[in-house]
């Protein structure tokens, strides 16, 4: 449980940066201004962004909200892209307020990354574990836990 959990929570936050990227790339904005919001989360930060701190900042954001998902089983990609939407009130509307960086980030994308960030994190803690032959169910003839 836990690997997979480690797993989903790695390519969520890889792929959940995907729509503010987008959304940048086309409006010709700083690709990486969320990632140096990111940093203002850090203790002692708050009016210092920086990429490196950004990273830091969403790996452990990332960590916990998986940590969160996988706890409370949340699994699949609807109710993982509701929790998404409930990380991101959280996150933006809540915790963001107290940020100046994190405010001036256009709403729409970061939702969206939050929203890719839950779907893409309840699918794949959803996916069946201990199968072997790319089974889908270990249920399956090709289980090795019968």
């Amino acid at each position: 449980m836990i690997s997979r959990a480690v797993r989903a929570g790695a390519v969520a936050a890889v792929v959940s940066g995907l729509p503010s990227t987008a959304h940048a790339l086309l409006t010709g904005r700083d690709v990486l201004a969320a990632t140096r919001a990111a940093g203002t989360l850090l203790p002692g930060r708050r009016d210092r962004p920086g990429i490196a701190a950004g990273l830091v900042a969403h790996v452990l954001v990332s960590t916990f909200w998986t940590g969160v998902l996988a706890g409370t089983r949340c699994r699949g990609v609807a109710r993982g892209a509701l929790a998404g939407l409930a990380i991101a009130v959280l996150d933006l509307c809540v915790a963001g307020r107290a940020y100046p960086a994190v405010r001036a980030l256009p709403h729409a994308p970061q939702v969206l990354d939050h929203l890719v960030f839950g779907a893409v994190a309840g699918a794949l803690l959803d996916r069946p574990h201990g199968t072997d032959q790319r089974t889908t169910s270990t249920t399956s003839p090709g289980c090795s836990e019968l």
